[in-house]
């Protein structure tokens, strides 16, 4: 995603993440206004709702400005860093503009006149305007490369998410054939591939330096583009430029129409903020407030207007103030993740909670058989009751779907994406294994390793913390004996482990000192009934006191 700017200088725009969340706030820039950067070059540090990603940058060029400053959030679609990529004519005007196809991966037009949020643009051909190259087939372009980078990203969206189907292929265009600089096919870290391999410059945190001292300092960008003109000829209605699937969810779940509402954003765009305004107000019996639009751009939106919301909940008092001496404190982004996850959860799903205490000897027993094994390849109490989940999902699938309300289906999935808990300094995370029923339970322990170091560290991509299918959680860590847990929406049961304590047990007719842990299993009671539930947890605890009965699922 990128914007032209005078003087072959280029804006890339940060691009969804593949999470369909509104933002990402930087943490740190790795470059600094002058420095010559590289295709693929990592430029930013930012964090989103669930995890840290170095952005890297499609351009290779000077920077020339750097578009926010560590600590401020950066719309999706957004201006993040500004290169100056040297794409100037003989004639000094700018450099032929890309082929169709490309402009609509760099946020351009759709082929209907109108640019990627709906605003109209001048035709092609008209004065002043750049004509496109001429179409080969030879080869598809760099940008139609990150346009394919993006839709391969998995996303933690279901259909009710995304209104639309997936967007068309892109037909092929040519590479630049002027020389101009070379575009990337590398979104994300980890994601994506790269046109080709070049080596890039050693990466460096910048020290800002004071411009007293003569040294320069990042700047905010040029002063932004006008508002688009006015609908066509005709008075065609000008289409509400909403650009976040989040900001597009909330409105759904709310009732609330986004063409009614006037957009805070540049350009009128719709974001979060203003459907919070419109719940708000809703709740209130008030209709929200809505900015002045542009001059040019006020005849083309609609004015707000309430709507009645027969599932809305009742109006909320309004909250107290806070009381003297009180701070606010930021929450971080994965922090935010999970409560508004744990809240939709909480407020979607009839969840039940059944639970049993089992003799963990035999648990431990085998630990120890496996580590002596094969020391370098230690086996954890949690890969162990990971695996018994996997079997278990095996003989009652319920547990293992999802429940689709609209059409009143279960959805079973092929296989067992096995999400966990882990706590890090930024937060509870859910990783997820892929495919875990088809590794074998050293591999199932090594991933798990790998993946809460990973989590821990804040590097794991976007892909390994959606789409699981089921969760596990080991709260035992922790000290307890056992928590009602939330399910992970959409997901539809969490099972947990406690600490294991030594407590007096019957064995046969005597009573023992054994070690003792408590398993709870909290489950969407619109896929099964509480028998489900039960035949699930006392097979998991069956093999937790008799693991030799895995034999017979294996």
């Amino acid at each position: 995603m990128s914007a032209a700017e005078p003087g072959g200088v280029r804006a890339f725009l940060l691009p969804d993440l593949g999470e369909g969340l509104a933002d990402a706030e930087i943490l740190a820039w790795l470059v600094e206004v002058g420095d010559e950067v590289a295709v693929d070059q990592p430029v930013a540090e930012v964090e989103t709702a669930k995890t840290t990603v170095e952005v890297p940058c499609p351009y290779a060029g000077r920077v020339t400005a750097l578009h926010g400053a560590p600590g401020e959030a950066v719309p999706v679609g957004a201006p993040l860093i500004s290169v100056d990529t040297g794409r100037t004519e003989a004639g000094g005007g700018p450099a032929a503009g890309p082929a169709p196809a490309a402009r609509a991966a760099e946020g351009g037009t759709d082929g209907d006149g109108t640019d990627a949020g709906g605003a109209p643009v001048p035709a092609a051909g008209a004065a002043g305007a750049p004509s496109p190259a001429a179409p080969s087939p030879e080869r598809p372009t760099a940008a139609e490369r990150v346009l394919a980078s993006l839709r391969a990203l998995p996303a933690d969206r279901g259909a009710a998410d995304t209104p639309g189907g997936p967007a068309p292929a892109p037909e092929s265009a040519p590479p630049g054939a002027d020389g101009s600089a070379p575009l990337s096919g590398a979104v994300l870290v980890g994601y994506g591939t790269r046109a080709e391999q070049r080596p890039s410059p050693s990466r460096r945190r910048p020290q800002r330096r004071d411009p007293a001292e003569g040294g320069p300092r990042p700047t905010a960008s040029a002063a932004p583009p006008p508002p688009p003109a006015a609908g066509a000829a005709g008075g065609a209605p000008h289409p509400v430029p909403v650009v976040s699937p989040l900001v597009r969810r909330i409105a759904r779940e709310h009732g609330i129409d986004v063409a009614a509402l006037v957009g805070s954003g540049e350009g009128g765009l719709v974001l979060r903020r203003d459907v919070e305004a419109a719940v708000a107000a809703r709740r209130a019996g008030t209709a929200p407030a809505a900015p002045a639009p542009p001059p040019a751009a006020a005849a083309a939106v609609p004015a707000a207007r309430p709507e009645a919301d027969p599932v809305s909940p009742p109006a909320q008092p309004a909250p107290a103030a806070a009381p003297a001496g009180a701070r606010r404190v930021p929450l971080s982004g994965p922090h935010r993740e999970m409560a508004r996850r744990m809240a939709r959860s909480r407020r979607e799903i009839p969840e039940a909670t059944v639970w049993v205490d089992v003799d963990a000897t035999g648990l431990l027993d085998l630990r120890a058989a496996l580590t002596a094994a094969d020391p370098d390849r230690p086996v954890g109490l949690l890969a162990l009751l990971a695996r018994f989940c996997v079997l278990g999902l095996r003989r009652f699938p319920a547990l293992n779907s999802r429940f689709d309300a609209e059409r009143g289906e279960l959805v079973e999935p092929p296989g067992v994406h096995l999400g966990f808990a882990a706590q890090t300094p930024r937060g509870l995370v859910v990783p997820v294994v892929r495919d875990a029923h088809a590794l074998t339970t050293r591999e199932l322990a090594g991933e798990l390793t790998a993946l809460t170091e990973r989590a821990r560290g804040g590097s794991l991509p976007p892909d390994r913390l959606t789409g699981g299918t089921f969760t596990v959680n080991n709260y035992g860590v922790f000290g307890v004996d056992g928590a009602a847990a939330v399910i992970n929406h959409p997901e539809s049961a969490i099972v947990g482990v406690g600490r294991i304590v030594k407590r007096p047990w019957v064995v046969g007719d005597d009573l023992a000192v054994r070690p003792v842990t408590e398993l709870t299993l909290a489950f969407d009671h619109r896929v099964c009934d509480g028998a489900v539930a039960a035949g699930f947890l006392r097979f998991v605890a069956d093999c937790v006191e008799r693991p030799e009965l895995l034999i017979g699922d294996m």
